[in-house]
C-alpha cells in the first residue's frame, strides 16, 4: 500500500454510513441469534414491541444494504471521479440485475428460484432491488481485497486476472449466506428445483449444499467475473490499489456481511455453512489485512494497456 494515502472528506460520510450498516447487522444478527428462535417471547406481543418487531423485520435488511450501497458509493467517488464511481455503481447492479432476472425467469445462470417479499420491492416483479446493489458493494470489497493480494497490471490480461480471483470472493460470501436465506424460515428465496430442465444432469441441478444446487454457486461465480470485469474496464487495477486498497473500509464492509449468516447458521446447526463460510471468505481478508505493497505492472503496460 502506499505510505500516505490520500484521504477525503466524504471519507466521514462514508465511515459514518459503515457504521449504520454493521449497527444494524450486529442488531438483526442478535435478534435472529435469540428472540426470534424459538417460541415468540411474551414481552414481545404488547402493541408497541410488536409495532417495532414488524417495522425492524420488514425495512432493516433494505436499509442495512442501502448504508452499505452508499458508503461503497461515497468512498469511491473522490477516488474515482463522481462520475466514474456512479457508472460503477450502476453497471455493477444493472448486470446483477439482469444475471437475476435471468435466474428468476429461465433458471439461468443460477438455476430455477423464486424470491420471497422479505426484501422489499420487487424490479419486475421477480428481483428484490436490495439484490443487485448488493452485489456492487461486495464487489468493491472483492477487489479492494485483489487489490492488496495482486499484481496491478492495467493490461486485458490482467485485469481478467483480477476478475477471476474477485469472482471467487464475491461466491465466498454465498457459502454461508444461501444456506441462511434459504434453510431459516421465513426464507428469502426459494429453490424450484421441480422446474429444472431435463438436460440439466443431476450433478449439477441436484441438491447439493443444504438444499442448493450446484449450478448456483456456478451462476455466482461467472456473474461475479463478468461485472468484476466490467468494473475493471471502467476503473483500472492500478487505480484500486493506489486508491482503494489503503483503506480498511472496503475490507470492513466485505467481513461484516459475513456477520450474520454465519451467526445464524452456527445458531441453527449448519456447521458445513459455518466452516465453509469462515475459511472462504476469511482466509481473502486475513491475506490481505496482512499483505504488504503489491508491485505494479510496468509503466509501460499501463500506459499502452487497453480494456
Amino acid at each position: 500500500m502506499t505510505d500516505a494515502p490520500t484521504t477525503y472528506p466524504l471519507d466521514r460520510a462514508a465511515r459514518g454510513l459503515l457504521t449504520g450498516h454493521i449497527v444494524l447487522i450486529a442488531f438483526a444478527t442478535v435478534a435472529m441469534v435469540t428472540i426470534l428462535v424459538g417460541d415468540f417471547p411474551v414481552w414481545m406481543t404488547g402493541p408497541y414491541t410488536q409495532a417495532v418487531y414488524n417495522f425492524g423485520w420488514r425495512y432493516s435488511g433494505q436499509v442495512y444494504i442501502l448504508l452499505g450501497t452508499l458508503a461503497a458509493l461515497l468512498h469511491s467517488a473522490p477516488r474515482f471521479g463522481a462520475g466514474r464511481a456512479i457508472a460503477v455503481f450502476l453497471t455493477a447492479s444493472g448486470v446483477a440485475l439482469l444475471s437475476e432476472l435471468g435466474g428468476t425467469n429461465v433458471g439461468l445462470p443460477f438455476g430455477p428460484y423464486h424470491y420471497t417479499p422479505m426484501l422489499g420491492y420487487m424490479i419486475a416483479g421477480d428481483v428484490p432491488y436490495a439484490i443487485p446493489i448488493s452485489w456492487y458493494y461486495m464487489l468493491y470489497g472483492s477487489l479492494a481485497i485483489c487489490a492488496r493480494l495482486m499484481v496491478a497490471d492495467d493490461s486485458t490480461r490482467g485485469r481478467w486476472k483480477w476478475a477471476l480471483v474477485a469472482g471467487a470472493f464475491l461466491t465466498a460470501w454465498d457459502v454461508p449466506m444461501e444456506v441462511q436465506m434459504t434453510n431459516v424460515q421465513p426464507a428469502h428465496w426459494v429453490w424450484d428445483l421441480h422446474k429444472l430442465p431435463a438436460w440439466v444432469p443431476d450433478w449439477l441441478g441436484g441438491p447439493l449444499f443444504y438444499g442448493m444446487p450446484l449450478s448456483n454457486w456456478l451462476g455466482w461465480y461467472l456473474t461475479g467475473v463478468v461485472v468484476s470485469r466490467l468494473m475493471l474496464w471502467l476503473v483500472p487495477p492500478s487505480t484500486w490499489q493506489r486508491s482503494v486498497a489503503p483503506f480498511l473500509l472496503p475490507l470492513v464492509l466485505y467481513a461484516t456481511n459475513a456477520i450474520m449468516p454465519i451467526a445464524v447458521t452456527a445458531r441453527h446447526g449448519y456447521w458445513g455453512a459455518v466452516v465453509g463460510g469462515l475459511l472462504a471468505m476469511g482466509l481473502p481478508l486475513y491475506f490481505a489485512l496482512r499483505a504488504k505493497r503489491r508491485p505494479a505492472a510496468s509503466s509501460y503496460s499501463r500506459i499502452e494497456a487497453t480494456a
